[in-house]
């Protein structure tokens, strides 16, 4: 069990979609807001470990007040208080290579530039996928392709299979992938993943990584489950999720946030099922 005494609490990190917010209602489970108003309380930490870039972290609203730092861009991107603490850029060789050959096969893609997103979506996939199973309804603030390859680029997300990402990365030589969708993966700089957003954060904001705890759910999550001192898995996590972690709850939608806090003692065990 963790160690509850005053003044030692921990730091936890938690993806968005699956783990915070459920694929089913595309919204933050009650159990899960109590869950983190009392862990808060207690005075634990409460961090976002997300594969989202800024401008689509639309759905936090209910727990924004609670949030301590972020972790975006599948670590890219950390900030606290509004302040950058680590932005790790793909070689711009890698991004040409990538963009022309998603123009050239005509598949769709999300360009992650410093400030703005691009969209190609040639097939509509990132429409129906983004607007249809998760919930983003603002990607219609994306700007021309031209406009945000004139900014650093953070990350790149292509929808093809596994097989063709397999063959792709071997022209990346300066990326990393991390797929938490079938459709599509999340590609970014080497170095740039949530188990090193973990570190960064920890190292910015002197925190004791034995004293850290991360919630997840899909495979851009294997690296921080891995890095933090406690690695919670979702019952609706991947398989290779599950394999890394140190514990197994129940799913996004019965109740796995309260029931893993509540497992490990960071919160009351009266707080009942919701």
């Amino acid at each position: 069990m963790a160690d509850r005494k005053q003044g030692a609490g921990y730091a936890l990190f938690f993806d968005i979609d699956g783990t915070l917010v459920s694929f089913k209602t595309h919204a933050i489970p009650a159990s899960t807001l109590l869950a983190l108003t009392q862990a808060k309380a207690n005075g634990h930490k409460v961090f976002i470990s997300t594969g989202r870039p800024p401008l689509i972290i639309t759905n936090l609203g209910a727990v924004e007040h609670l949030i301590d730092g972020y972790i975006t861009i599948n670590g890219a991107l950390c900030f606290v208080d509004n302040r950058v603490v680590s932005c790790k850029s793909i070689p711009e060789a890698d991004v040409l290579t990538l963009v022309n050959d998603a123009q050239q096969k005509n598949y769709g893609l999300i360009v992650v530039g410093e400030r703005d997103v691009a969209v190609l979506d040639p097939q509509g996939d990132v429409e129906r996928i983004f607007r249809g199973e998760i919930a983003v309804d603002n990607l219609n603030l994306a700007k021309p392709l031209e406009t945000v390859l004139k900014q650093r680029i953070l990350q790149l997300s292509p929808f093809f299979q596994e097989d063709y990402e397999r063959d792709m990365m071997l022209r990346l030589p300066g990326c990393t992938s991390g797929r938490w969708h079938p459709a599509f993966t999340d590609i970014t700089a080497k170095g740039a993943d949530k188990g090193e957003g973990i570190r960064t954060l920890a190292t910015h904001l002197g925190l004791d990584l034995k004293r850290t705890m991360a919630f997840g759910d899909g495979g851009n999550d294997i690296s921080m489950i891995k890095t933090a001192g406690i690695g919670v898995a979702m019952g609706n996590a991947l398989a290779s999720l599950k394999q890394v972690a140190d514990y197994v709850t129940t799913s996004v939608d019965d109740d796995g946030v309260l029931f893993a806090l509540r497992h490990f003692g960071l919160i009351s065990s009266m707080i009942s099922r919701f």
